[in-house]
């Protein structure tokens, strides 16, 4: 029996397949099996697996569930397998990139998933922005990496070469254990694309589980393989589910002073998107909130009663104002007591 799943769903991404499937193939191990989750792609990439790669397995779904529900569907498909590893198209893996981390939770009980160091496929000695060397979320709901806070990416200069235990895995390569996946429900199929990984490790950090990263086991990312990052509807997502997620996941004291400075914030960015001429950004934000709460009630259905009031690798104070204001713009010139240790 196979040990370990690596599921990559595709949408129209043929080109990524061509380049990118031969070093996940070459560099596979005996106890990992392939699969592509296609979510009802109109180019001919099913076709050119079936020609080029008779022996990966092949999920075809029956539309474009985006990439949290597509997930979802595919991971129900696959049994008997204690991880799951979900790889974007756009990664190109090297030797011996996933041992390391299956080494890691095997030895560590408490770790529910895990990411690899993320690299520039375009610039190899610079961190990638969708996970870099980790993720962490602010205390307003931010999300920022170990060698990218916002636009600004770091070199990898061997700074994030520790083992560490993070706030959340990129969903463009994140290892997790398939029962504990399937427990907690997966992804939010609402969320369709963007933050639903932010989401999963959220939740499963207040389940009591940790999040951990791996610099020993390296993959290159090309990045906004689906929608570039000047899409507004990756703007209206990115909004629309960081509230939903800070919504569903923090705590009952927090929640109100953290949301209404939240759509505060949202305003601003929404005023500024308007006076640089993107009006699509601006109406993407306005689309957002209105879509939040529009499903308000769906929403607060998902809310669970939450206990732990801190959980470990939140960062206690604003990143924004530290970027803008204090021009923090790289990872260690940030306090480490000012992160959240183990509750």
């Amino acid at each position: 029996m196979k040990r370990v799943a690596i599921v990559i769903l595709n949408w129209n991404g043929k080109k990524f397949l061509e380049k990118f499937l031969p070093s996940v193939v070459d560099n596979n191990i005996e106890y990992a099996d392939i699969y592509i989750a296609d979510n009802a792609s109109t180019d001919d990439s099913l076709s050119f697996l079936e020609a080029n790669y008779p022996k990966i397995h092949t999920i075809p779904l029956d539309k474009n569930y985006g990439f949290a529900e597509g997930y979802n569907r595919a991971l129900k498909q696959i049994v008997d397998i204690e991880y799951f590893i979900l790889l974007n198209s756009d990664i190109e893996v090297t030797p011996g990139w996933i041992e390391p981390i299956i080494n890691f939770l095997d030895n560590n009980n408490d770790y529910v998933a895990c990411q690899p160091k993320l690299l520039s496929y375009y610039d190899r000695t610079q961190f990638e922005y969708a996970g870099a060397a980790g993720g962490f979320l602010d205390k307003f709901g931010y999300p920022f990496c170990r060698g990218r806070i916002f636009n600004h990416v770091e070199t990898d200069n061997g700074q994030f070469n520790d083992y560490c235990e993070i706030f959340w895995a990129t969903g463009a390569c994140m290892f997790v254990r398939a029962q504990e996946y399937h427990e907690i429900g997966g992804f939010d199929k609402d969320f369709f694309a963007h933050m639903e990984e932010i989401d999963l490790c959220w939740r499963f950090k207040n389940a009591g589980f940790k999040i951990g990263y791996c610099p020993t086991s390296v993959v290159y990312h090309v990045g906004g393989g689906t929608l570039p990052k000047s899409s507004s509807f990756k703007t209206y997502l990115n909004i629309r589910n960081n509230e939903v997620m800070i919504y569903k996941n923090l705590t009952s004291k927090r929640l109100i002073p953290v949301m209404l400075l939240r759509f505060c914030m949202d305003l601003v960015s929404s005023i500024k998107f308007f006076i640089d001429g993107g009006f699509k950004d601006f109406w993407a934000v306005i689309r957002a909130h209105l879509s939040f709460f529009k499903h308000f009630g769906r929403n607060k259905h998902k809310r669970k009663h939450i206990d732990q009031q801190t959980i470990s690798c939140m960062y206690t104070k604003s990143i924004v104002f530290q970027n803008y204001f204090k021009k923090k713009n790289y990872f260690n010139q940030l306090d480490k007591k000012d992160f959240t240790a183990n509750s």
